[in-house]
């Protein structure tokens, strides 16, 4: 489980403050389905928020550090129904070189440029 410092949870809970929950967990509770689909969220968003529907009070403490071990995230804040997790997506280096390379568009000539160009093709 991945420990914050203060000000990296403060800057957490504020980011995380504008999103909906991607996953909720309900009667069934924290199955083998949700922890891949949290797991997922997780590396395509690094901050996630969860809703919990129908779970005791009592339950959702040990169902959220549940969850941060089994996934290796940490917990940034827990309020009531919601649960705010944050995990560091791996630089991986074959993503990084995957990704296409993007050509810049060459800058418009100046008329004298373009002057020269021409001459140089006539020739």
């Amino acid at each position: 489980m991945t420990e914050l410092t203060p000000i990296q949870r403060r800057s957490l809970r504020a980011a995380a403050h504008h999103l909906n929950p991607v996953v909720s967990i309900s009667q069934k509770g924290l199955t083998p389905s949700v922890l891949t689909e949290i797991d997922r969220c997780l590396k395509a968003h690094e901050l996630i928020k969860l809703r919990l529907y129908g779970i005791e009070r009592e339950v959702r403490d040990a169902l959220f550090a549940e969850i941060c071990t089994a996934l290796d995230c940490a917990t940034v804040q827990h309020i009531g129904n919601l649960l705010i997790l944050w995990r560091e997506n791996p630089k991986d280096a074959t993503a990084l070189t995957a990704a296409p390379v993007r050509r810049r568009k060459p800058e418009p000539m100046t008329k004298k440029q373009a002057a020269a160009r021409n001459e140089a093709r006539k020739r």
